[in-house]
């Protein structure tokens, strides 16, 4: 067997499939497109579905791919072991309709043994238990002993979710020796043991899953496999981990290189590298296929990623913003496979500053009461940390509640999910109550209050259309001052110096676009506020804009000119 990179092995898979009239695809987004199904892309096959619903007609019937995934369900345990992770690899080969089992079985066996050159004696393959047809082509096609076929039943060999098509699966084990092993007797393959490893599964669409839970033959069948890469990698390099192989340990040894640790001496200190090493890499993968921070949905799921990897890295005792730093070796391992890395990664450095400065800002004071609060509880011998406490952590100083339950974890401790839940809400009638009491104008100036006194904005003048260096001073996002505002958000933008003209004497103010590095602000509205404040009222339609950005302002030179012949228009006739 010999040794390949992580690189190597992907280039070696698509060639060897496009040897095999093979489309090559590049990977898709991790955003799916046109699935709600789904937060982010999870498998191979998931950008897939709409080719083998029949929805769409694929580019070619036979399609291969790396797809670039992110599962988050084991979360909590990325960092504590040495083989979860959020981010990875899948290499697939997709059939519509086209092969089937008589092609990809001896193709999946030729490309394991004479590509990379593993051992027969070491692979082992298992089968559905009543897919005799299968097992017939690995042992008469192959030359596989029936020894080494092991038949599973349909929980482990079957895939299918509710009606609809579904097959039987075949994968392929590799044996990593005895010393893996558990001692067992009855140790073999489907041991829960570290011994035999599954790197491919086969999956092969044969049925069609009926209401009254019979299964009819489909007429087009279809193929769809999947390795993990780095799951592959580690077989290939012969390490017992994916923090081990050539691209990801790179990663991991920036991470130590910059936090001044060895990796492997401190059980404590290889769990935050761990993350570190994990979230870095899907925080850059996400942030380079538009996905930006929030509080719901994928943006959630990037910006807790990266907080997490911030609060490891402090753990750690690494000073100042490291992130954007750190995803430099991400792009430097991966910008060849995916050239969007390289082209994008100004925008990705700058999202992963923004984001991290943010959260150091509202992190510090939060973790001087909440170790107060644990310190508490601690004294009492509570375990339990109350729903007031967690959520006025949450409320007031902005502390994730993931990381409070993640910091309350490591000393056995935990908040009290259901009075918490009752605060949120409780929290929520207080808003809606307060909303329900003020008109628009007096909700306004309670958010506008906020802002500093001396706030200031220079009004460029009537002859005047753009500005080109204008400075984001302050902003009011969703009714409630921010530091940041993000795609979707409806906002009011303070600039120290504008083109528009804001709402006065009869005059509508100003319509137009707010342009930064990392995002776009439609003004839809200009208007002043408490102090004379001169506010911008929109909304992000693209990226994130940030407090202390340099910004072009430029205005809807059409409308200021068709709203300056109306106000004359009617200024004269009042005259008259």
């Amino acid at each position: 067997m010999k040794y390949l990179g992580v690189n190597e092995i992907r280039e070696e898979f698509l060639k060897f499939f496009e040897s095999k009239d093979h489309l090559r695809l590049p990977s898709f987004p991790l955003v799916p497109r046109n699935d709600n199904s789904l937060l982010l892309i999870n498998s191979g096959m998931a950008p897939m579905k709409a080719y083998f619903t029949g929805q769409e007609i694929p580019p070619s019937k036979r399609v291969t791919t790396c797809q670039k995934c992110i599962r988050t369900g084991d979360i909590d345990n990325v960092g504590k072991t040495a083989r979860h992770g959020t981010f990875f690899e899948m290499l697939g080969d997709f059939s519509f309709g086209d092969y089937f089992k008589n092609e990809i079985v001896p193709w999946s066996w030729e490309f394991v043994t004479k590509v990379l050159e593993i051992p027969e004696d070491r692979l082992y393959v298992t089968i559905y238990e009543e897919d005799d047809e299968t097992g017939k082509i690995w042992h008469d096609v192959v030359g596989l002993p029936w020894d080494r076929i092991v038949k599973l039943g349909k929980e482990d060999n079957f895939w299918e979710h509710g009606t609809g098509p579904c097959g039987p699966c075949t994968e392929i084990y590799y044996d990593r020796g005895p010393e893996y092993g558990c001692d067992s007797p009855t140790c073999g393959v489907g041991c829960d043991c570290d011994r035999y490893m599954e790197f491919w599964n086969l999956v092969l669409t044969q049925f069609n899953a009926e209401e009254d839970g019979t299964y009819t033959e489909l007429a087009m069948k279809n193929v769809d496999t999947g390795m993990g890469l780095e799951r592959m990698a580690t077989i290939m390099q012969g390490v017992d981990s994916i923090f081990d192989v050539d691209t990801v340990k790179s990663i991991r040894d920036a991470v130590c290189a910059k936090a001044n640790v060895e990796y492997g001496k401190d059980h404590k200190t290889d769990v935050s590298v761990r993350v570190i090493t994990d979230h870095i890499r899907s925080v850059t993968m996400m942030t380079a296929d538009g996905v930006l921070p929030s509080n719901e949905g994928r943006g959630y799921v990037l910006r807790r990623l990266l907080r997490r990897a911030a609060r490891h890295g402090k753990l750690l005792g690494i000073e100042g913003e490291f992130l954007a730093e750190l995803s430099k070796s991400v792009i430097a391992c991966s910008g060849e496979a995916y050239p969007e890395l390289v082209e994008k990664q100004d925008y990705i450095f700058k999202i992963l500053s923004i984001e991290e400065n943010s959260f150091y800002k509202t992190i510090d004071k939060g973790m001087e009461i909440l170790k107060a609060d644990m310190e508490e509880m601690k004294a009492v011998g509570e375990k339990v940390m109350s729903g007031e406490k967690s959520f006025r952590l949450y409320d007031t100083y902005g502390f994730p509640v993931d990381l409070t339950k993640e910091i309350l974890a490591e000393e056995g401790m935990e908040i009290d999910e259901d009075a918490f839940t009752a605060e949120m809400k409780a929290q929520k009638e207080r808003a809606r109550s307060a909303r329900a009491k003020s008109n628009y104008m007096g909700a306004a100036e309670t958010v506008y209050n906020e802002l500093p006194v001396e706030l200031e904005t220079a009004f460029a003048g009537y002859d005047v259309y753009d500005v080109a260096n204008a400075k984001i001073v302050a902003l009011v996002a969703n009714e409630a001052v921010a530091e940041t505002a993000q795609a979707g958000d409806a906002v009011a933008v303070f600039l120290d110096r504008t083109p528009f003209y804001a709402e006065s004497g009869g005059q509508v103010g100003d319509q137009g676009v707010i342009k930064t590095e990392t995002g776009v602000v439609k003004v839809t509205n200009c208007v002043k506020v408490v102090g004379g404040k001169i506010a911008h009222m929109g909304e992000v339609t693209e990226g994130l804009v940030q407090v202390g950005e340099m910004a072009c302002a430029n205005i809807d030179v059409e409308l200021r000119m068709a709203s300056s012949r109306n106000h004359s228009a009617t200024h004269l006739l009042h005259k008259a």
